[in-house]
Order: structure tokens, then C-alpha cells, then sequence
């Protein structure tokens, strides 16, 4: 399978006006994709709060040898901007389909957790809305506190900030492959993850983790 690799000079490059990106993969000749240009675009999910964000980037991506658009918002005040900061990541299938998203906030900090019943009851209802079709063949695996980072800037000094959320992990009966939501502590996703590939032995992901900061740094070469 060949992998699609984000190419990022610089961490400055992140957030360049110009809103371009180039994504690299091994054989063919690397293209440079355009904010401004993309065929493909979506928009954002209506339930993500946008209204203090901006888009830093919308590029086309591979995810398991399939097209999907990955755009990627930072907040307009420029708090904490760039890889590790607060950040709203959304991919699209190209019919249009979520295919996940990403919303680090560091609101999300510190804030007491709903129950396990509550987060699923939450899950659920984004699922209803956002990914029907995965309820039929829904297999809860657990749900349990789940720990994302943030590189916290604001003090001149870089702290790391860990954002805990509830999440529920699944399977999909239908093709045996896994999904989850983490449920925030303002009761509302603050991840969400379909169609993930998952390879048992020697146990590793196989889907590309675009929503993922750390991924994405790894592979910036």
C-alpha cells in the first residue's frame, strides 16, 4: 500500500498564509494542494464551534489507499497555533461522508467527565446524526478516560496540557473494523474515528493518523 506523507519544511509552514500544503507519496511526484483550489471541499460540521477558528489548511489525502480531504482550523486569535496546539482537523470521504475529526481545545483542560452510561448515551446521539450507518453493527469494546495533548504556548515558555475525554471504543461487525468517540468534558465529542484498520499481528494500526499531531511530525521529515 503506498503512504501518503504530509511534507512540512518548517512548523511555521503550518500556518502560512499562503494556505498550501504539500503531501508526498512514495512513487509518484509530489503535489501541491491548495486551500484556495480544492475541488473537493466540504464543509465544516455545523456542530463544530468554527466561530472562533479560522482554516490553516485543506489538502487531499490517502486513508487506507482511499481519497479523503483533510482540512485543518486553528484559532483566529493565533492562540497556540501550529503542530501540538489547539486545533479543529475534520477529514471527508469525497461523497461527502465524515470521516473523522479532531477538536483540542485547551477549554476542554480539567473538566469533570461524564459517567460511562452518559458518554455512551452521547456517542450514540453523534452517531445517529453523523454516522448512522454504524449503529446497526455497533460492538461496544469499553469506555474509559482517554488522554490527548496540547503544547500550550501562552506563557512564553511551552507547556504540555493533557485534555482527558471519555472514550468509546467500537467495532464494526460489518467489515471488522473500529471507530470511537471521546466524549469531552463539556459533553460534547471532541474526537471522533471510522473505519479504522487494524492489523493483529504484530498489532499496529494500519489506518493513517491524519487527525494526530505527533503522526503527522513523525512523517514531516
Amino acid at each position: 500500500m503506498k503512504a501518503l506523507f504530509f511534507s512540512l519544511l518548517t512548523l511555521g509552514a503550518l500556518v502560512s498564509p499562503s494556505l498550501s500544503i504539500t503531501a508526498a507519496a512514495n512513487g509518484p511526484a509530489a503535489r501541491e494542494f491548495s486551500a484556495m483550489t480544492t475541488a473537493t471541499a466540504h464543509p465544516t460540521p455545523t456542530f463544530l464551534p468554527m466561530d472562533s477558528h479560522r482554516e490553516v489548511r485543506r489538502t487531499s489525502v490517502l486513508i487506507d489507499g482511499n481519497p479523503a480531504e483533510l482540512t485543518r482550523h486553528e484559532r483566529s486569535d493565533g492562540r497556540n497555533a501550529g503542530l501540538f496546539g489547539e486545533h479543529i482537523s475534520v477529514l471527508h470521504a469525497p461523497d461527502g461522508r465524515l470521516k473523522g475529526f479532531a477538536r483540542l481545545s485547551l477549554d476542554l483542560a480539567g473538566e469533570p467527565l461524564p459517567d460511562r452510561e452518559e458518554t455512551e448515551n452521547i456517542a450514540r446521539a453523534f452517531l445517529a446524526d453523523h454516522a448512522p450507518d454504524l449503529l446497526p453493527t455497533m460492538k461496544i469494546s469499553w469506555i474509559e478516560p482517554h488522554d490527548e495533548t496540547i503544547v500550550d504556548r501562552t506563557g512564553g515558555a511551552e507547556t504540555t496540557v493533557t485534555v482527558t475525554g471519555m472514550k468509546v471504543k467500537a467495532r464494526n461487525l460489518a467489515d471488522g473494523t473500529w471507530f470511537w468517540v471521546i466524549v469531552g468534558g463539556d459533553r460534547t465529542p471532541m474526537v471522533f474515528e471510522r473505519d479504522i484498520v487494524w492489523i493483529a499481528f504484530p498489532g499496529h494500526r494500519q489506518t493513517e493518523k491524519w487527525l494526530h499531531d505527533n503522526w503527522l511530525n513523525e512523517r514531516s521529515g
